[in-house]
């Protein structure tokens, strides 16, 4: 088995491949497809609840130091430090500049086949952190899209929703 420190990097540079390709778009929806074997089900029958029990065992499995905070109809994923951009940036080979859109490439797809509503906010790949917030009801995630966008670029966010 490859080390997670080889790993991170290896597929840090399929990244650049697949994006000097124009596959990158296509390569995270695949990765949503298989991840819907793992928690659709989950995600659809349990809503939050379901994405919050997965995101305590992501937590442990991948030693995030990772908030998750569940309110009513509203689910925050607070990434203090991500081990995986941490381990992308000790790398004297670079970062893939889309390194950090892996995460709602593939969560935005399987939240919303699950009927849930998320804005991700990406904060760029030279901190290694990020937030997203996940949402029950539309309203609630197009109110929250539109207070962030006071403070944050749009750029920046990325969303599973119409406006």
């Amino acid at each position: 088995m490859i080390p997670s420190d080889h790993f991170v990097r290896f597929y840090n540079e399929v990244f650049k491949f697949l994006d000097e390709k124009d596959g990158l778009q296509e390569y995270y929806l695949e990765i949503s497809r298989h991840q819907e074997f793992h928690c659709l089900k989950d995600f659809r029958e349990k809503g939050l609840r379901g994405v919050y029990d997965y995101y305590l065992k992501i937590r442990k499995e991948e030693n995030c130091d990772l908030d998750i905070i569940l309110n009513d109809g509203e689910l925050i994923l607070k990434m203090n430090t991500c081990p995986s951009l941490s381990k992308a940036i000790d790398n004297d080979a670079g970062v893939c500049p889309k390194y950090c859109l892996h995460c709602p490439g593939w969560t935005a797809p399987l939240y919303q086949k699950a009927g849930l509503y998320q804005i991700f906010d990406v904060m760029g790949i030279e901190n290694p952190q990020c937030i997203e917030w996940i949402y029950e009801a539309p309203e609630r995630a197009k109110a929250k899209y539109k207070e962030l966008l006071k403070s944050r670029p749009a750029e920046e966010l990325r969303i599973n929703f119409e406006l």
